[in-house]
This record gives structure tokens, sequence and C-alpha cells, in this order.
């Protein structure tokens, strides 16, 4: 069984990437041509889909980071046995 942190994590990189294929696929229909091709309008939006992805993993990771970190974990801890053999 997955550990409820992994969870959460799963989830949201799930939704992210849902969320991109949802924009990619709505640029896609509103500016794509008979065709196939995309205006140059929907490469603009295309590319502004794909920053925003960019951003979007990029503060739900460090919001994880923030809600997921359990001060029981030793994380906070882990320098300072390297401060006391310098002594």
């Amino acid at each position: 069984m997955l550990e409820r942190e992994r969870i959460i994590e799963i989830v949201v990189a799930v939704t992210a990437v849902f969320l991109m294929l949802g924009a990619m696929i709505t640029v896609g229909s509103t500016y794509g041509g008979a065709d196939g091709t995309l205006s140059p309008e929907g490469g603009e939006m295309l590319v502004g889909a794909i920053v925003g992805f960019i951003f979007l993993l990029t503060a739900a990771g460090i919001g994880l980071a923030y809600l997921l970190n359990d001060p029981e974990d030793g994380l906070e801890d882990e320098d300072e046995p390297e401060a006391q053999n310098a002594v």
C-alpha cells in the first residue's frame, strides 16, 4: 500500500497533467485549421499553456514540500551533527 503523502503527490501530478492536456486540446480545437495546422495565435497560446504548466508544477512542488514535510523526519536536524563533529 502506498503512503498517504505519495498518494497526494500522485493525485496532484495527474491533475496537473489532465489540466495541461485539456488546455492543449482547447487550444488545438479553437485555433486549429481544417487541415490540421495551428495558426500563429494558436502557437502563442500553446507556448503560454506550456509555460503555465511549468509554473503550475513548480508551485505545486513547493506547496507539497511545505505541506508534507514532517518535523519528525529529521530533515531540519541534518546539519547539526556536522557542526558538533567540527568542534
